[in-house]
Formats: structure tokens, C-alpha cells, sequence
């Protein structure tokens, strides 16, 4: 017999989770399938374990700026345990009790679409069926890439998944890429001991994506750290005689590194290839193409939605949750047959904040100038030195970072800011604010920041720019 519901969502991290409250809020019933631990991997493998091993190296970075002050060597055992703890050991008790509260059924097991409004679970028992009156949401997120490189496969590389529930910090670590996960993980884990700590970047920076002086800040600050950046370096082949054994990696220019483990950061893939969605007419392993509602613009009825990492948007966790708001509001008004709830897209369009957890801080929403410039935008950039910040001072000595705001010049508006330096994630909401609500510069500058902080920065831009 199948089970009905209003609401099926595949996929139980915290996209899938929001859908699901926002579903039941607005009066549906739902139903949540979760093949691994409920949470996802957010809170199992990314987000919150990584950000649990950076925060030690982050403190004790800005300890030793502060005079007079000292800290001793980091207790590796006590910072891996409290990692398991904020994973809350992967055990998802917890997170099973919050969706049975909401209230939804949480079914274990693999989740495929089976044509409309239909979808199979395998489980441990065997396989169960369940319908949808309404809406069939694909909440699967992504997965780590792992390039065609010969014996790469072969050797077991860490990636994200491994790098973040690591039991023991390799002697030496080679990373693949010069992305977030590659800078954060190279970092966390130098900090934590891997005393030979080598980044392997194809292109000439780290952090291609964004500004390019944040990159440039970051890879001073790793050559200080004593972390190899190696910009402009590919992989010829990979050898890894043993499991577990050492690893050597042959480089494009001829030479040899030898590690003790290799970490592959070179981007993910939406998780489509293994969903059903040859069953509707969708090409399996590609991201879902989505309208401003998260419903799937090649599905006929409009049942079908997808929201988070799967859709290729935005791949960051709290846009996955953003546009999961929004579907489960529009998924419920519908079935209600009220008014569509206005599309709430701008954050995905033009405001998508993002953090970079290393020490220096990379933090940035909106457009980069070359984004605004490839966009046909009229703009102006304006740079200050955050180190020169009277805030920025008293926080510690060698304060260095840098903040860049990218200015509508017709509309009077921020098209963008990236702040670099330590500390400036605390930065990033006002930007936001400021970007996505298209604050014009005039009333900005009435925003007056307290001093003495780093906000001021705010007051050194505006200044810079001529207000």
C-alpha cells in the first residue's frame, strides 16, 4: 500500500528540514526521506565540524596579536572531541525528535522518484511507496568531485566528508584545490599538526571567486603559517602502493610530493544521479533547473520542486534554507489556493553572503567588480585599508585586511562588498542588509557606526567614495 501526503521531501539536511516546517506550518501534512544521519551533511560533515576545528587556530591567531597575552599549544585531543560533540557524537536523536515535532514522518531509507507525484524508498525492511496530493521536493544536496586523475580514485583521497571527522591530524597533507574547503581545511588541520601542509592550485590564485586581493591576503598568511601554496600546479598521476600507506603525487612539472594523506577540494556536484529523475523526463546527474518558487521548470502539473545545493543555484547551506523557505510557503498557498506569497529571490539573484572561515576572515555578498562589470553595470570601486581603522587596532597588532565596496554609480546603490581581515565575518549581515535592500547611499551614510569598532570601516568607504 502506498502512503500519502501533501508534501514528500527527499532529502533530510537542513533545506529539506525547512521545507518540511514551513510545509507543515502553512497546514500540509509531510513526509521526510533521509538515507543517512537526519541533519545531513551539514551538521554532520561540513558546516559545523569545520567551523568547530577553525575556531581554535582563529583564537589562537588573535591571542598572539594582543600584547601581553599568550596561549599555550592547542590540545588536539580537546578540540577533536569537542568537534564530536557539536556533531553531537552523529547521532541524529536529536534532529528525529525535532521533525517528529513539527510534525512530520522522518522514513529512512534511499529515496527515487517514481514517476508523478510518487516516490520509492528502500529501506532496511525492503521498500516502501509514498504519494504526494501536492508537491515532491528534492532536497539531495551535493557531493564532492573527484577528478579523472589516473590513480587518484585508486589512492582513497579525504575529501570534505573525511577531512572534517578526522580522528588522527596527518603529518603531512596535501590538498587538492584552492577553494573554501581546501583554505579552511589546509588551515585547520596545519593548525591542528600537520606540520607539512601543501595547497595544489591549477589557477594563479586562491579563492578565484572572489575578490582577488582577499585570495592574496589569505596566501600571505598562510607562506607566514609556514603552509606551501603552490598556485598554478596540476597533477599528472597518483600512487598509493598501500591503504593507508603514504601517497605520491606526481606534478605537472616533474616533480614528486609525498603525503601522508591527500585532501581532493575541487569543487561538488548536485546528487541527482541516483534520484528517479529519469522517471520524469529529467537528465539523471544534473543540477534541477528551478523557477523563483524552487518548482522545476521542465516538469509538467508543477509538482515537482527542488531547493538547495541540488538546483545549483547557491551552494551554501543558509541559501538552501532561504529558498526552502520560500518553497514551503509557496507549496502550502497553493495547495490552499491563496494568493502566491511574493518571490522572495533577491538573495539568491544579488545578496548570497558568504564567510570563509580562515584567519584572515573572507567575507563577501554580492557582485565582485568583475561580476558588475560582466553584468554591464555603470560602478566604481571603493577600497580602505581596514588595518587603519581605529578598531582594528585595539583588537591586536599587525591588523591586516582590506574592505571593497562595489557602488551602482547610476542608482546610488551597493552592488557588492568583500571585507578581509580577522574578525570581519561580523561584518558581512549590515552588507547584506545594504545590498539586498538596495539601501541608497545618502540614507547610509545615517547608519552611523560606533566607535571604537571595525564598523567604522563603513563611515571610511563612504567617506572614500565622496559622501
Amino acid at each position: 500500500m502506498a502512503d500519502e501526503f501533501d508534501v514528500i521531501v527527499i532529502g533530510g539536511g537542513p533545506a529539506g528540514e525547512n521545507v518540511v516546517d514551513r510545509a507543515v506550518r502553512g497546514g500540509l501534512t509531510a513526509a521526510l526521506v533521509e538515507e543517512r544521519l537526519a541533519g545531513g551533511e551539514c551538521s554532520y560533515w561540513a558546516c559545523v565540524p569545520s567551523k568547530a576545528l577553525l575556531r581554535p587556530i582563529d583564537l589562537a591567531a588573535e591571542v598572539s596579536r594582543v600584547p601581553g597575552m599568550s596561549l599555550g599549544p592547542i590540545d588536539v585531543a580537546a578540540v577533536l572531541a569537542r568537534r564530536d560533540e557539536a556533531v553531537s557524537n552523529y547521532d541524529d536523536a536529536g534532529q528525529v525528535r525535532w521533525i517528529e515535532s513539527v510534525p512530520a514522518e522522518l522514513v529512512r531509507g534511499h529515496g527515487r522518484l517514481d514517476g508523478q507525484k510518487r516516490v520509492r524508498v528502500t529501506t532496511d525492511d525492503g521498500e516502501r511507496v509514498l504519494t504526494a496530493r501536492h508537491a515532491v521536493v528534492l532536497a539531495t544536496g551535493s557531493v564532492p568531485q573527484v577528478p579523472g586523475v589516473p590513480g587518484l580514485a585508486e589512492a582513497a583521497p579525504w575529501t570534505s566528508h573525511e577531512v572534517t571527522a578526522a580522528k588522527e591530524i596527518p603529518e603531512r597533507l596535501a590538498v587538492l584545490g584552492g577553494g573554501v574547503v581546501a583554505c579552511e581545511m589546509a588551515q585547520a588541520m596545519h593548525g591542528l599538526g600537520a606540520r607539512e601542509t601543501t595547497l595544489l592550485v591549477r589557477g594563479g590564485g586562491l579563492l578565484s571567486r572572489m575578490e582577488p586581493f582577499a585570495g592574496e591576503l589569505l596566501a600571505e598568511a598562510f607562506a607566514e603559517a609556514g603552509i606551501d601554496v603552490r598556485l598554478r600546479t596540476g597533477i599528472e598521476r597518483v600512487e598509493r602502493p598501500e591503504p593507508g600507506g603514504k601517497v605520491t603525487v606526481h606534478l605537472s612539472d616533474g616533480t614528486l610530493l609525498e603525503a601522508d594523506e591527500l585532501l581532493v577540494a575541487t569543487g561538488r556536484r548536485a546528487a541527482t544521479r541516483d534520484i528517479g529523475l529519469d522517471t520524469v523526463g529529467l537528465p539523471a546527474g544534473e543540477p534541477v533547473e528551478v523557477d523563483d518558487s524552487m518548482r522545476a521548470t521542465a516538469v509538467g502539473d508543477g509538482w515537482l520542486y527542488a531547493v538547495g545545493d541540488v538546483n545549483g543555484r547557491v551552494l551554501l547551506t543558509h541559501m538552501g534554507k532561504y529558498q526552502a523557505r520560500v518553497c514551503g510557503d509557496v507549496i502550502a498557498a497553493r495547495a490552499r489556493g491563496d494568493e502566491l506569497p511574493a518571490m522572495r529571490d533577491l538573495a539568491d539573484a544579488y545578496g548570497s553572503p558568504q564567510v570563509v572561515f580562515t584567519d584572515p576572515q573572507i567575507c563577501a555578498v554580492g557582485r565582485t567588480e568583475r561580476m558588475a562589470r560582466e553584468d554591464g553595470f555603470r560602478y566604481r570601486v571603493v577600497d580602505y585599508d581596514m588595518g587603519a581603522v581605529t578598531g582594528a587596532y585595539l583588537l591586536g597588532d599587525g591588523y591586516r585586511g582590506k574592505a571593497r565596496a562595489v557602488v551602482d554609480e547610476d542608482r546610488k546603490v551597493l552592488l557588492g562588498v568583500t571585507f578581509a581581515g580577522p574578525g570581519a565575518a561580523e561584518l558581512l549581515h549590515a552588507a547584506t542588509i545594504a545590498v539586498t535592500a538596495e539601501v541608497p547611499l545618502d540614507r547610509l551614510w545615517h547608519a552611523v557606526p560606533s566607535f571604537p569598532t571595525v564598523s567604522e570601516i563603513w563611515l571610511r568607504l563612504l567617506e572614500t567614495y565622496g559622501l
